[in-house]
């Protein structure tokens, strides 16, 4: 009998001062079997200096499955937050990351986990990103780092860092975006119960709706649920304003006040993940694809996946491809 695929590998970082918050995203995100709802094998091992438990803040303790040497069979590794931003990996764990880089591993860092990889040096001369409330410190104690200040991951040399608490999901879910496609992310999301698709560059915090706003914030969702249905269509921010009875201005700020991002980008990485899931899941055309996701022609659908994904929309559907029917419909509605 012929052996299935080997699953994707991944490990999870530890040592005393690892924030169990971080480890419980990891630990959902690739821990959990979703087989069964088309998400592909993960082999997710808890990695440290040596199999001794590791402890946590509030009475946890991690215990780790596998030592330092499993990095050099892992595709991703993953680095957690810390609870003291400033506590120094063990030196076994820094000088294994440090192999790990070398050898072309992916390595990604939640929230305080950017302090351990700048440890290590392999932030140097790099952009990474922290919780906002870290840049400051994170910039003082390693000033060879470019520090952004506002987003919620970002990539440099194929090593991802992101901001606090919930970007950490937003970063793994990306993750399995990046190596498995978007529908795979999209199912682990709706069993998470959270949002499948921010961007990188969307701010790390937003202004939160007050009562004297409600109304504003009813009217910017109906216009999100309005460009949806329309995604075919063009959209122009003016068009956008108009649906929701503002002057492109101020709809343009309320926007970005309740999303972190602009109305184009968001419009933008509305129509990426639309033609993503068409890839996936039906054998439409090229020109079909761009005309139903709204870039209008093969050439500029073509032009956002290089620039957005790195990859082109027929790579993409080659790597991605649902194997369930070949249908042109595959259970999505036609846009008229």
């Amino acid at each position: 009998m012929a052996a299935g695929p080997v699953p994707y590998r991944v490990a999870l970082v530890s040592f005393p001062g690892v924030r169990a918050f971080d480890v419980s995203v990891i630990t959902e995100v690739w821990g959990t079997d979703r087989t069964d709802r088309g998400v592909p094998a993960f082999d997710l091992r808890r990695v440290a200096a040596d199999t001794t438990p590791v402890p946590m803040r509030g009475g946890l303790s991690l215990t780790p499955d596998r030592t330092l040497a499993w990095l050099a069979r892992a595709d991703l590794i993953l680095v957690p937050g810390l609870d003291d931003h400033l506590t120094p990996a063990p030196e076994p764990v820094v000088e294994a990351l440090c192999r790990a880089h070398v050898r072309g591993t992916t390595i990604a860092a939640l929230c305080g986990g950017a302090f351990t990889l700048a440890q290590a040096g392999l932030l140097d001369g790099r952009r990474a990103v922290t919780h906002w409330n870290l840049v400051d410190l994170l910039r003082a104690h390693h000033p060879c780092v470019t520090v952004e200040p506002d987003a919620l991951f970002i990539e440099d040399g194929n090593i991802w860092t992101a901001a606090g608490t919930a970007a950490g999901i937003d970063l793994c879910l990306h993750l399995v975006r990046t190596a498995h496609g978007a529908e795979a992310a999209a199912t682990i999301a709706r069993s998470m119960v959270t949002a499948p698709f921010r961007t990188g560059t969307q701010a790390q915090f937003i202004e939160h709706p007050t009562p004297r706003t409600d109304r504003d914030a009813d009217a910017l969702a109906s216009v999100r649920e309005h460009a949806l249905h329309h995604l075919h269509e063009p959209l122009a921010v003016a068009d956008l304003a108009a649906h929701a009875g503002m002057s492109a201005r101020s709809f343009a700020r309320h926007f970005a006040a309740a999303t972190g991002t602009t109305p184009l980008r968001w419009l933008l990485d509305q129509r990426i993940a639309a033609a993503q899931k068409l890839l996936e899941h039906t054998d439409l055309p090229m020109p079909e694809v761009a005309r139903r996701t709204g870039f209008g022609s093969e050439i500029t659908m073509r032009q956002h996946f290089a620039s957005h994904l790195a990859i082109s929309p027929r790579a993409y559907r080659a790597s991605f491809a649902a194997h369930a029917s070949g249908s042109s419909e595959s259970g999505l509605t036609r846009n008229r």
